[in-house]
């Protein structure tokens, strides 16, 4: 590398082509273990906006097509590896960690619940749908 410029789109290719991938198919146990050397791995980057919301993109309805995070505007269909499914909206404030949240509407009650949290190795299928 003959520049600064040359350098950092070295890193820039790195994070697009190794690191980013990673995060939407590691296991929780290794996002977990990457959250805690974050800094050595990623710099100064926020895993909030960078790690996890990568992790959580390998389901696309799941997170904010142009911010970081959880979209917690629509609601979410979430299917489990055991085959439970489970319908709300992602709370953000509350998924922490690889595990997901979400705000339900009791139909019996018409009152919220929470259900979750599901781990991020549990969930198969995520899917935007109706409210």
């Amino acid at each position: 590398m003959s520049s600064f410029a040359d350098l950092v789109a070295s890193r820039r290719e790195w994070i697009d082509r190794v690191l980013i991938p990673w995060c939407r198919t590691a296991a929780l146990r290794d996002l977990l273990q990457a959250e805690a050397e974050w800094t050595d791995v990623a710099g100064r980057a926020d895993p909030e906006a960078t790690l996890w919301t990568w992790a959580w993109s390998r389901f696309p309805d799941l997170v904010h097509r142009d911010a970081s995070g959880l979209d917690e505007t629509r609601a979410i269909r979430v299917t489990l590896a055991d085959g439970t499914t489970s319908r709300g909206f992602p709370d953000a404030r509350q998924s922490r960690q690889g595990r997901l949240v979400l705000v339900c509407m009791n139909e019996r009650t018409g009152g919220f619940e929470e259900a979750g949290p599901f781990s991020i190795d549990e969930l198969t299928v995520v899917e935007a749908c109706e409210t």
